[in-house]
């Protein structure tokens, strides 16, 4: 007798892991974030949850407090300095305006200045640097404007010879009509005057040549007034000069210019 099989082995029962995993059932896109939103709540301590009460609070903190209008009145004093800013401004644009249509019509020129004639009376030196001289000449000034009346109130003129100062002389004040012309004598005295040795000797040469170069520096300060119009200005005359050797020494020749 043949023996038997032996029987089949009894079946793993599944685990309960398995079998709660068999048993859940898939879960929708908004059911897991719900769940996940509830349990974010959960954590998230009572302490920390703002009531009502403390939002209302700190809503009134932040709130700022407002206070009735007031009625405020400008200072008469602000109203005048406003008003005599605004006078004054107007008077200015209108005295601007004046200005520019004077010149824009009138063209006002400036006084010219010339040399018609010079005399150069002596050359010498007490020692080989130490120079004295005396030259005379006769400014011409004329005013070239139409309508314009010019006061020459300071004139200095300036002998130079080279570039040394070696004579100065102040004229007096004096006013010129329109068209006018005037001569003025002008006397130059030089005494131990210092030039230094090269210039000296230059000098020196000069007079042996009988070629004398001289220049004449003149500076002026000029008030034109075209009725109640006033204005002033600088005036710088340059003139060079080439006279014969003293002491009959004339003008033989000049080159004069003015400007402001």
């Amino acid at each position: 007798m043949l023996p038997l099989p032996p029987p089949p082995a009894s079946p793993i029962p599944p685990s309960p892991l398995l079998q709660a995993q068999r048993q859940t059932k898939p879960l929708s896109l908004n059911q897991i974030i719900t769940k996940y939103a509830q349990n974010q709540d959960a954590l998230v301590p009572t302490a920390l949850v703002p009531t009502a009460a403390n939002h209302e609070s700190r809503k009134s903190e932040k709130q700022p407090m407002l206070w009735p209008p007031q009625d405020r009145r400008t200072n008469p004093l602000i109203w005048c300095g406003a008003i005599v800013c605004l006078i004054f401004s107007l008077i200015l644009i209108f005295f601007g305006i004046a200005t520019l249509i004077i010149f824009l019509v009138v063209r006002p020129r400036i006084p010219l200045f010339d040399i018609p004639n010079a005399k150069l009376s002596t050359i010498y030196f007490d020692s080989p640097e130490y120079f004295n001289g005396d030259f005379a000449f006769l400014a011409n000034f004329s005013n070239p404007n139409r309508k314009i009346d010019v006061r020459f109130e300071y004139l200095q003129m300036e002998l130079y010879f080279s570039d040394r100062l070696i004579a100065i002389q102040s004229l007096d004040p004096f006013t010129q009509r329109p068209r006018e012309g005037r001569l003025e004598a002008v006397h130059l005295v030089s005494s131990l005057v210092y030039l230094p040795q090269n210039h000296a000797l230059a000098l020196r040469t000069q007079v042996q040549n009988n070629r004398v170069e001289y220049n004449i520096r003149g500076t002026y300060k000029v008030r034109a007034s075209l009725g109640m119009i006033h204005f002033s200005y600088w005036l710088h005359s340059r003139c060079q000069l080439q006279m014969t050797g003293p002491p009959t020494g004339v003008l033989v020749g000049r080159s004069c210019r003015t400007k402001r």
